[in-house]
């Protein structure tokens, strides 16, 4: 159990508003060490359940999702350097968070990763921001007071959430990196009926899936490894044939899919015409939303309108088993102006493009405040460095930034 005494509050008022955005760091050095106690009836609970019992607690909520899965953490950052914390209000369970612990060797700094988390919204109950402020508290507590870690939140929420989640993001010490650009995405809502989904296509995408299914192409469909391995196939063509610069490691994604449960595995769809394989994509469908984590064209099935005819039989399938949302996962107009085209075309008028609220950080150990922005520095360069294309006497060197 955690349990802390409240942090004492001085009157420094109008010394904090007199500091600039750049230097409000600064003013952290004073509190920012303190814990602050749980309001009355929330208790946190940290690593007391094993992996069956995580997956178990996952299905009550409905903003779980992959990157939340003990198997993702596993292969990412390894067992020994995960860990889990369980809200509970009057006993009950009302919020859970996984993180991803990196320290460096030798000195007792490092920084704790909470990708799309905490997981605050549970199935068939109302939604408190409450209990929202009381999950980043208790992580907070545990991972920047009392492990001296940086953390690194990520959570799921979106411009429209700023008026609700900023201030209370900032009253519990998370200050927002105004260093990383914001992911963008497209969110699909399946709320409606199929028929008015299709209708809300985009004109050129109903006459490209029509096109599709008339090609008669055949559609393999499930979560095996033989599937995995057809899918990375086609992928590579196409990376080689785009010339992008992966950012995610589609290896790391099937070593999660071998140690996902059953019923938290991606969804893997193939489609061609006989032994020929043109295009294929993997979906993650946990909670109430699903993810679109990779797809690909082969080179043979460029004509083929595969891609169109795929994500169709996938929202199909997500409406039969009732999701709401489908994330496109992640756009950029500018950047990967194709990407964008495709996936802005299939959400069509059922689409909504959004920016997510962004990273937030928050830390008690000013040394690893400054490992953490040394880190930073080095990374942002050499996603730089990888992102740009290098071309000399007009044949480019270095590939582009995959989406």
């Amino acid at each position: 159990m955690n349990s802390s005494p409240e942090i004492s509050t001085g009157s420094r008022g109008m010394w904090r508003q007199s500091c600039s955005d750049r230097y409000a760091w600064k003013e952290g050095l004073f509190d920012r060490t303190k814990m602050r106690e749980l309001s009355p009836g929330y208790v946190s609970e940290i690593d007391t359940v094993d992996e069956q019992t995580w997956c178990e607690i996952l299905e009550q909520f409905d903003d779980a999702n992959i990157y939340q899965t003990w198997s993702y953490a596993a292969v990412r950052g390894g067992r020994q350097n995960t860990s889990h914390l369980l809200m509970k209000e009057k006993g009950n369970i009302v919020a859970v968070a996984q993180a991803r612990i990196a320290k460096l060797p030798f000195i007792d700094v490092g920084i704790a990763y909470i990708r799309w988390g905490p997981l605050w919204r549970l199935r068939n109950a109302e939604t408190k921001e409450e209990t929202f402020r009381q999950a980043i508290r208790a992580l907070r507590n545990e991972y920047a007071c009392r492990r001296g870690l940086i953390i690194r939140l990520f959570p799921i929420l979106f411009d429209d959430d700023a008026p609700r989640f900023l201030p209370i993001l900032k009253e519990e010490g998370f200050s927002r990196s105004g260093k990383e650009q914001r992911h963008r995405t497209i969110l699909m809502d399946l709320s409606r009926p199929l028929e008015d989904l299709r209708e809300g296509l985009s004109p050129q995408k109903r006459r490209e899936l029509r096109r599709a299914e008339r090609n008669g192409l055949e559609i393999v469909e499930g979560v095996g490894d033989e599937l995995f391995e057809k899918f990375i196939k086609i992928y590579r063509e196409m990376v080689s044939r785009k010339r992008f610069a992966e950012f995610n490691d589609i290896n790391e994604f099937r070593s999660i899919q071998g140690l996902l449960p059953e019923k938290f595995k991606m969804k893997i769809m193939l489609c061609g015409s006989g032994d020929e394989l043109c295009a294929g994509l993997v979906c993650s469908a946990i909670g109430k939303t699903a993810i679109y984590l990779f797809g690909a064209t082969s080179n043979t099935g460029m004509k083929s309108r595969g891609s169109y005819f795929l994500h169709w039989k996938l929202i199909e399938w997500l409406k039969h088993n009732r999701f709401c949302v489908y994330d496109l996962n992640g756009i950029h107009p500018v950047r990967n102006p194709g990407t964008y085209t495709f996936k802005n075309d299939l959400a069509g008028k059922n689409g909504k493009e959004v920016f997510f609220l962004g990273r937030f950080d928050s830390y008690a150990n000013v040394l690893s405040y400054w490992c953490g922005e040394c880190g930073d520095t080095l990374r942002t360069i050499y996603r730089t460095l990888r992102g740009l294309p290098k071309t000399v006497r007009g044949v480019e060197l270095w590939p582009k930034a995959a989406n």
